[in-house]
């Protein structure tokens, strides 16, 4: 390291640098009927600076965006076309404990999915019907 290195950290005329944004992915759910649409959706998501890749499934209304970008910026240039948009409210069912809780099953939902409810989740202070049962459990025979 040189004297000038050494000297430019202190003197330094440079703007401050900003704020990188984190390589994210983005899911929309956005109601598509024709081409159309599908078309004014990715066009309008697709010139936004920092995007990687734009996935556009008019089936299960789904718009998946991957980049360096802000998710609220993303919903905003969607909802610009016109188009009504949210934040994908959807989890796989297998990812779910209790997929099929009247909060969580939807029938608007995609096939496969269900919506992400607290009451999906399993309750932490639920013992588990395998540990009532194990010969570990020291008042196992209480039960039977």
């Amino acid at each position: 390291m040189g004297a000038l290195d050494f000297l430019s950290d202190y003197f330094s005329v440079s703007t401050p640098k900003k704020k990188r944004k984190l390589m994210q992915t983005v899911e929309i759910k956005v109601k598509m009927d024709c081409d159309g649409c599908e078309r004014r959706v990715r066009n309008s998501v697709s010139n936004m600076s920092g995007v990687k890749e734009v996935e556009v499934s008019r089936k299960q209304s789904k718009v998946t965006v991957t980049g360096y970008v802000d998710r609220n910026k993303v919903l905003k240039k969607v909802q610009g076309t016109g188009k009504r948009a949210e934040f994908w409210p959807y989890i796989q069912y297998n990812l779910v404990a209790y997929p099929y809780v009247a909060q969580a099953y939807d029938k608007k939902a995609p096939s496969g999915y269900v919506k992400n409810t607290e009451q999906a989740l399993p309750n932490p202070n639920d013992e588990k019907l395998t540990s009532l049962f194990s010969d570990d459990n020291p008042n196992a025979c209480l039960i039977m």
